[in-house]
């Protein structure tokens, strides 16, 4: 009877793994075409746009990303975990969820409305601005993404982003080739968030039991998810802050060609983070699971989860390493010699990226986000003052040792100052030190 039992509990869990399996296969199957032709057609466009006016283009998509954090609200993992605890109520956890994204939308638009009307900015930055920020009201519409996940069907999702991606590069193809102005470019971000909402939409309604326009909205439950996600607002808006203040400062101490040569390092180096947000987004689930049946498998799974992110993170930047000059001469041209420097340092800060992904899954999973705010702001802290500090020094190169040791503090360093955390760092510790599989000993 034992026997029977543990061979039934051994293939339910065979076939829960291989369905997450599938479930990230495909997310990591689509991440990774994203990457190629995104990172194809991206370079194609810094080639085409030359350092000064990339820069510019960079610095308005930076701008923008300040205020991003305001409109998701910080709903989307807590919605995930509240539809995988309580399925009954995926209904109405999306509605609400999606309603008061649009809220956030729309407060977002009105703060940079009156913000670039505040700033010296010239008449083409500002509409830029304007442009690119118009598309967080489409984006609202990205709660469905978090139906898929919770539900593990992904599949749907990486049809409708190889669609948008497809079609946004074949029309940055055609702006390149019939050598279209600066402003078009942040039109197609702006479409691209369009089509992207439609491809949602026409498969949430082909594929599940609900449908979207009828989707209920409850106050209470309203409340109940702003009072669990008002810290990771917080926490998402200072990550803005350390993620995109560097290309703003620069502008500002230097000028917008040194925002293209940065951009250019930055977007070889974030084109990998991909990674950690598909496998954590993908195996969240699995771990709320883990919970259920024993602290003993919830922390073995995060610690396997660690050491995946950690190795990853430096199997992708120690070549990159000794290759930087020569990677970014052959993609973006002698014209952007100056990015390779950059890219040596900046491809480091991925390490303390992958692990902080996994790390933030855990916060909200134990219901902690109010610490994800603090840690976040301690690297926010940490990111602006050595920017002030480092740029005038070092220039953009003196940006990219600012953000690793955000990066650092943020997602390693912060835990040394909280007694709650202690496990944590010592699991973190021991991901960097693959010999503890060596030990039997839990973590």
């Amino acid at each position: 009877m034992f026997n029977l039992k543990t061979k039934i509990d051994q293939l339910a869990s065979m076939q829960g793994f291989m369905r997450y399996f599938k479930n990230t296969s495909w997310l990591m199957g689509e991440r990774i075409l994203r990457m190629a032709v995104g990172l194809f057609v991206g370079i194609w466009v810094a080639r085409y746009l030359g350092p000064e006016q990339f820069g510019l283009f960079s610095y308005a998509q930076s701008f923008v990303g300040l205020f991003v954090a305001i409109a998701g609200l910080g709903l989307d993992s807590i919605v995930i975990r509240e539809m995988v605890k309580e399925p009954c109520k995926q209904a109405a956890l999306l509605g609400t969820a999606f309603r008061l994204k649009l809220v956030g939308a729309i407060v977002v638009l009105t703060i940079l409305a009156i913000a670039v009307q505040l700033s010296q900015q010239d008449d083409l930055v500002r509409l830029m601005i304007f442009i690119i920020a118009s598309s967080t009201v489409f984006q609202s519409f990205n709660v469905i993404d978090l139906f898929f996940q919770a539900n593990v069907l992904s599949k749907y999702v990486v049809y409708s982003n190889i669609i948008s991606l497809l079609v946004s590069s074949f029309i940055k193809v055609i702006l390149i080739v019939n050598e279209a102005p600066l402003i078009a470019f942040a039109m197609v971000i702006l479409f691209d968030s369009l089509i992207l909402m439609t491809g949602f939409v026409y498969f949430f309604n082909r594929h599940s039991t609900l449908v979207f326009s009828k989707l209920p909205f409850q106050k209470e439950l309203a409340i109940n998810l702003l009072k669990d996600s008002w810290p990771l607002i917080l926490s998402g808006l200072v990550i803005s802050i350390y993620m995109k203040i560097d290309q703003i400062m620069i502008k500002e101490m230097l000028n917008a060609e040194a925002v293209g040569h940065y951009a250019a390092a930055v977007k070889i180096s974030e084109a990998w983070y991909f990674i950690p947000m598909v496998i954590a987004s993908s195996l969240f689930p699995a771990i709320v699971e883990a919970k259920k049946y024993s602290k003993e498998l919830y922390y073995g799974r995060l610690q396997k989860l660690y050491d995946l992110m950690v190795w990853l993170a430096i199997a992708i930047a120690l070549p990159m390493t000794f290759l930087s000059d020569w990677v970014v001469r052959l993609l973006y041209g002698e014209q952007y010699s100056q990015s390779g420097s950059v890219l040596m340092v900046h491809i480091w800060a991925g390490v303390f990226v992958f692990l902080g992904v996994a790390f933030s899954k855990y916060l909200t999973n134990e219901n902690l986000t109010i610490k994800s705010f603090f840690r976040t702001f301690l690297g926010a802290i940490m990111n602006v003052a050595l920017n002030l500090l480092l740029i005038p020094e070092y220039g953009i190169k003196g940006a990219a040792i600012a953000t690793l040791c955000s990066q650092f503090s943020a997602n390693y360093l912060y835990d040394f100052f909280d007694r709650n955390l202690y496990r944590q760092l010592k699991m973190k510790t021991k991901s960097f030190l693959p010999i503890h599989y060596l030990f039997k000993a839990s973590p």
